[in-house]
């Protein structure tokens, strides 16, 4: 099946899906340089949203153009995406939370217990 797309739609198409891709290595790139855990989970976070906004937008219009009617089914990844991400790190964040409550704190030149 060959594609029958306007140039115009296919640099529009091409641009969305790069930035999205981009945003997407940003987030990658935060969770591996940032040291702390609160840190390295807010940067997928965003970068998987953000990045995946734009590759939705993108296919969407990609196929909307192509079929030559409206094409919705792209909207459904989105919403799934866009509802269980943050769940998701509000979740991590709150065990995270938990976790450092409830564990002894070491002390700065203290030795660990036996």
């Amino acid at each position: 099946m060959t594609a029958n797309l306007p140039t115009w739609a296919a640099v529009v198409v091409g641009l969305l899906i790069l930035a999205g891709a981009a945003l997407s290595l940003l987030g990658a790139v935060g969770l591996c340089t940032f040291k702390t855990f609160y840190e390295r989970v807010h940067a997928p976070t965003l970068g998987a949203t953000l990045g995946m906004g734009l590759i939705v937008i993108g296919s969407i219009l990609f196929f909307t153009i192509v079929e030559g009617r409206f094409m919705p089914r792209e909207l459904l990844i989105g919403v799934f995406l866009t509802v269980t991400t943050p769940v998701t790190l509000i979740l991590l964040a709150r065990a995270a939370l938990f976790r450092d409550r409830t564990e002894p704190q070491e002390k700065q030149g203290a030795a660990p217990p036996p």
